[in-house]
């Protein structure tokens, strides 16, 4: 309650990006006082013991994780875990730093709960994103890492990228993704096709299979995608053994029914749109993959959920994990808990 009356109010009259820096900044200086993160933990972190489950090999104390691109640099994984989360994904991260695009290049569509981005991949790079994660002190969170591409590498060299970050990353993070669905990096999305995506999986799943204990390696996959794409991503996954999938990224689709006006929307520009304009598709996408694959894939859901009926609706559909990122701005902290909570007392009440 207080997120809503009183500090996102004062942050939804921040630029979107600016507002993002300044709950870092502000966060990261509570995780550093004495106590700060044991205050977080008795406001936010509701725990049950039903609530764990193992996904690819690993366990995970609760299913809800914070999606990749709020935290793409690895700042905040302590103070994440104090907040109740399951597991956080960082990143995207590539191997070089890069500033991203041009600002501004984040916008609320707060009659839609929504957002557009066109960030770009903007991190500080593998190597300092690897050394930061390396200091952290909560070992028992999962940390996934979703790499990608640096804009100024050609789509055939893409593969060395990948490769490149997933080495950097290889000891500090429990899991990878591997993000070609992005809308914001150009031509990225054309790696999404088959032959070339294939080369590019493989590529790093052949890094990945030398190791003495290899990561559970993910694909994150576009909502827009039809169902023979997806079908052949499934027939991916399979050839390249991956462990499972990300659904949705944000989506290029503006969709008829967004109540922000149609003037607006297209005066905000190109990038990818996420929040509940999203958790529809996001759930067909998921309950499709989770249907043709007869559920041998987990799939970590994304994309529109901003209550725990929205996350009862993605893991009901076959997700076996889910993330926020939008909803977490729109319904501040207390979701997490809400949602864990409200998913215990299903789990209590059930024979």
């Amino acid at each position: 309650m207080l997120y809503k009356a009183l500090l996102k109010p004062l942050l939804f009259g921040l630029e979107a990006e600016r507002a993002h820096h300044v709950v870092f900044d502000n966060v990261r200086r509570l995780g550093r006082l004495p106590g700060g993160r044991a205050l977080l933990r008795g406001l936010y972190d509701f725990q049950h013991p039903g609530l764990a489950r193992e996904v690819f090999g690993l366990r995970f104390r609760n299913p809800v994780g914070l999606a990749a691109g709020m935290d793409k640099n690895g700042l905040l994984t302590d103070e994440w875990a104090a907040l109740g989360f399951g597991f956080v994904e960082i990143g995207t991260v590539t191997p070089r730093p890069q500033p991203g695009n041009p600002t501004p290049r984040l916008f609320r569509l707060p009659q839609d709960e929504a957002l557009i981005n066109r960030l770009g991949f903007n991190n500080e790079g593998a190597e300092a994103v690897a050394a930061r994660l390396a200091r952290r002190t909560n070992r028992q969170l999962i940390v996934g890492g979703n790499i990608g591409k640096n804009k100024d590498t050609p789509n055939a060299d893409a593969a060395q990228d990948y490769v490149a970050a997933f080495r950097a990353l290889a000891e500090v993070v429990d899991y990878f993704v591997v993000n070609v669905s992005s809308p914001n990096t150009p031509g990225l999305r054309e790696l999404q096709d088959k032959k070339p995506l294939i080369e590019l999986l493989s590529a790093v799943q052949q890094v990945n299979q030398a190791r003495a204990h290899p990561r559970p390696l993910l694909l994150k996959i576009a909502p827009d995608l039809s169902d023979a794409q997806l079908d052949d991503i499934l027939d991916i996954a399979r050839e390249t053994r991956l462990s499972g999938l990300v659904a949705t990224n944000t989506t290029i689709a503006r969709p008829a029914d967004l109540r922000t006006p149609a003037a607006t929307v297209a005066a905000l520009g190109a990038g990818g749109l996420s929040g509940r304009p999203l958790r529809q598709r996001a759930t067909e996408v998921i309950r499709y993959l989770h249907q043709r694959s007869q559920g041998e894939l987990p799939i970590i859901g994304s994309g529109g959920v901003h209550s725990a009926q929205d996350a009862r609706e993605k893991l009901a559909a076959g997700a076996s994990l889910v993330q926020l990122y939008t909803g977490f701005v729109y319904e501040g902290p207390g979701l997490v808990s809400s949602i864990n909570e409200q998913l215990a007392q299903e789990i209590s009440a059930s024979p």
